[in-house]
């Protein structure tokens, strides 16, 4: 027979208070996330994209996904290395984060079908 763990009242609730905060915490974080605009939605650096009939990375969405996630790996990898040489090191770094962001959401969406 499993023996329980001996905890007395206090610390019984204790734990469960500590537990329920973590959750809480959880919930927050997956509610922030939640609100987030996606990654077409918002542009890093300008309005250059924004002002297009059609972006760039709606025509890139048509593609396969074996080269949606190359394009999107490629351009994250393009901005973090050429960070600080053409734009300020964090509007570099901001731009490939939001490829980064897209990438994300091509494998979730990939990982949801």
């Amino acid at each position: 027979m499993v023996k329980e763990p001996d905890m007395n009242h206090d610390t019984l609730k204790q734990y469960i208070e500590e537990h329920q905060q973590e959750r809480i915490e959880s919930l927050k974080h997956q509610s922030q996330l939640a609100k987030k605009p996606r990654a077409n939605e918002q542009q890093v650096g300008g309005d250059h994209y924004k002002n297009m009939g059609v972006e760039p990375w709606d025509v890139v969405d048509t593609w396969p996904l074996y080269q949606r996630i190359g394009y999107y790996r490629g351009g994250a990898l393009k901005y973090i290395m050429r960070m600080g040489a053409k734009d300020e090191a964090a509007q570099e770094i901001g731009k490939g984060v939001h490829y980064l962001e897209k990438l994300l959401e091509v494998l979730k969406e990939q990982r949801d079908e």
